[in-house]
């Protein structure tokens, strides 16, 4: 049974892909083929098959909050979308089908539950996406990232999130904090496309903390320039990136993070432990980042703040507050490490691996 593939049904957005990723790499070290099922306009398009996976690719569109015509082109497609996943699930003949969430997920999890294979899901978020929400009934098995996303009704999984081995691979706070000086070292990072908000409201609040501060912030591509400016006074020594790419070097770099609160930022950060300031995106669907990083707010982990109430004072003395004493830093940091699920990668493949 060794040779028999897992399908994994994941596209669009990093949110979905990378965990997934993390998934598709423990399989292949037990020697188990993946076949990996996205569309040709996600990021999945490159990284599938850049990390060396068979990439079968449909056309899915959102049928959510989108207008009559739009809807109705995207019901057409999603019936094409699930024709084409029942012959591939026929061809492929895969012992299980694990689905991550996403519109790709839907035609291809519903096409394994025709076919009578086996469906998992997992869903990434504190608040069950759209496609989860409809095909839970049908799943052989779900799989939450963070306790309680779904109701009793139904038996889940806490496995926690499935993240990269470089990011796990990290000292943990105590061993990677230890000898540094009295220095901090400030991460802002607003997603791989920035965050405006962030680039205007950060700078601006670093210049008032009185301590010392190292800063490198993410700014996106299209605010480079502004966001230099906007630190042209800050006193501190800064660098600004457009994106960084080796993220787990700047988790191990840095004392705090100032960001954005998404379903794999926070896995990283629990898998890391590392003390955040964490903003959520305000136009989250469902606000779901809000329940995403209130996870580590309530464990002592981390700070929130509203885009909406954030102000430059506000968010400086909340950074003063952390940064003041080592001792804070390392405490918040070993709490967010404490609930990180750090063998989430495991437990899904478990998952995937059990026979009904």
């Amino acid at each position: 049974m060794t040779d028999q593939p897992v399908m994994i049904a994941a596209g669009g957005t990093g949110g979905h892909v990378f965990p997934a990723l993390a998934v598709a790499s423990a399989l292949r070290e037990k020697n188990i083929p993946v076949i990996w099922v996205g569309t040709d306009q996600g990021i999945e398009s490159r990284l599938v098959p850049d990390s060396g996976y068979t990439l079968k690719t449909i056309t899915v569109t959102a049928l959510r909050g989108r207008g009559l015509l739009k809807r109705a082109q995207g019901l057409l497609n999603l019936a094409r979308a699930l024709c084409k996943s029942v012959s591939l699930i026929r061809q492929v003949q895969p012992r299980t089908v694990l689905g991550m969430g996403g519109y790709v997920s839907g035609p291809v999890c519903l096409a394994a539950r025709l076919c009578g294979r086996r469906m998992v899901l997992h869903e990434q978020n504190g608040v069950a996406g759209f496609t989860n929400k409809m095909l839970k009934r049908f799943a052989s098995s779900i799989m939450e990232a963070m306790p309680g996303t779904f109701n009793a009704a139904f038996t889940v999984v806490h496995t926690g999130n499935p993240v990269r081995t470089d990011i796990l691979n990290i000292a943990p706070p105590g061993e990677r904090m230890a000898g540094r000086g009295a220095t901090r070292r400030i991460l802002v990072v607003g997603g791989s496309q920035g965050a405006k908000a962030l680039n205007e409201i950060v700078p601006a609040s670093l210049a008032l903390v009185e301590e010392p501060l190292e800063i490198r912030h993410q700014s996106g591509d299209r605010w480079v320039a502004e966001t230099q400016r906007a630190y042209a006074h800050c006193g501190h020594a800064v660098e600004v990136f457009p994106f960084i790419d080796n993220m787990a070097e700047a988790f191990e770099w840095a004392d705090l993070i100032v960001c954005r609160s998404g379903a794999m930022t926070v896995a990283e950060i629990a898998a890391v432990g590392i003390a955040s300031i964490l903003v959520p995106f305000p136009s989250a669907v469902d606000d779901h980042q809000t329940v995403n990083g209130q996870y580590l707010v309530d464990n002592g982990a981390a700070v929130m703040q509203q885009e909406s109430d954030m102000t430059v004072q506000s968010l400086a003395t909340e950074i003063s507050a952390i940064v003041n004493t080592r001792e804070t830093l390392i405490e918040m940091a070993q709490n967010a490490r404490k609930v990180s699920r750090r063998d989430a990668t495991q437990r899904v493949v478990n998952n995937l691996l059990e026979v009904d």
